[in-house]
């Protein structure tokens, strides 16, 4: 981490945060053996010029982990500049474009990712909506507001299609519900394709879904869709808390899978909460900020975060083992 000579008033709020990540009791990540992965929507980034000490804040917590996907990263990439130039030259984007209209938000999905743990295999691109046929062209019937996202990684030996998405808000549950269930579908495609990029996929994002087990939890896990059981009670270090949001009473944000290996996702997972039930606020800021300054600084979700194994040598030893018995 590359925070350079910041003033006291800066490095006390470090010091304040690292003690708040230091509670959320991340493991370290090992190479080739395990990864840190998160998902973060960072509120409106890139849309308003964060405040030098809300750089260093973000790339310090970003930091803590091997691979993020950064959603509500906005169409000005000068801040997320900013912050990778405090993570260090090891640090690495991918995003895809924006869509202008106000459903669009012109908002990215962005994944960021340490290169020394993990590295891009070459593969991404965003979803397309089914088509049909109608007369000479081929139109959606319902759309994604805003694109998922994918792109290929490899950990250790370890291969997988990480996959991001900011699912809608708007006016009707009913609306929403048939996004997800929109995504969900998109997503069994695209795992049971012959020629899909790869099995093991890993979904990251904000669904606003209020609730683990309601209507819209169900839609996303329709097609067997797993919460990693770390994540299923979710805990800030040794708190058991009720959600992602700043409340932690809604559970907007979520980190699933498919997996040939459902065993790598049994390890630690959680959150970190930076806010504190607002104590943060004036441990970050101590000239003084309000609750809906501060989110547009930091964010009004915190970050969401599991610990994969990458390393299956053993299994695959123990395959070929069988294999010639």
């Amino acid at each position: 981490m590359n925070h350079g000579n910041v003033s006291k008033e800066i490095a006390k709020g470090l010091l304040a945060l690292q003690a708040r990540i230091k509670a959320a009791k991340i493991p370290p990540s090992k190479l080739d053996e395990t990864l840190n992965i998160a998902t973060w929507n960072i509120r409106e980034f890139g849309k308003q010029r964060r405040l030098e000490a809300s750089i260093h804040y973000l790339a310090e917590i970003l930091g803590q982990f091997d691979l993020i996907t950064v959603v509500e990263l906005r169409d000005n990439l000068e801040d997320m500049a900013r912050v990778m130039q405090v993570l260090g030259p090891y640090w690495r984007l991918i995003y895809n474009d924006c869509i202008a209209d106000p459903g669009g938000n012109r908002e990215r999905v962005g994944f960021l990712y340490d290169k020394r743990a993990v590295t891009f295999n070459g593969f991404a691109a965003e979803a397309d909506a089914p088509r049909r046929k109608v007369g000479e062209e081929y139109q959606t019937v319902q759309s994604f507001w805003r694109a998922p996202y994918a792109a290929s990684f490899r950990a250790g030996n370890f291969d997988f299609v990480a996959v991001g998405l900011h699912v809608r808000w708007g006016e009707s549950v009913t609306a929403r519900r048939d996004e997800i269930q929109l995504f969900a579908d998109w997503l069994e495609e695209r795992h049971s394709d012959q020629f899909g990029e790869d099995k093991d996929l890993i979904v990251f994002g904000d669904f606003n879904i209020p609730k683990l087990d309601d209507a819209l939890f169900k839609a996303l896990t329709s097609h067997g869709l797993q919460i990693p059981p770390a994540l299923r009670r979710l805990t800030a270090g040794d708190q058991v808390i009720g959600g992602t949001n700043l409340g932690a009473d809604a559970r907007y944000d979520q980190i699933a899978h498919y997996a040939k290996d459902p065993a790598r996702f049994v390890r630690a997972g959680g959150t970190v909460d930076f806010y504190g039930g607002g104590k943060a606020i004036k441990e970050l800021f101590p000239k003084g900020m309000d609750e809906d300054k501060f989110t547009y600084q930091m964010s009004d979700h915190l970050p969401l975060w599991i610990q994969i194994n990458t390393d299956n040598d053993a299994q695959q030893l123990r395959q070929i083992g069988r294999a010639h018995v």
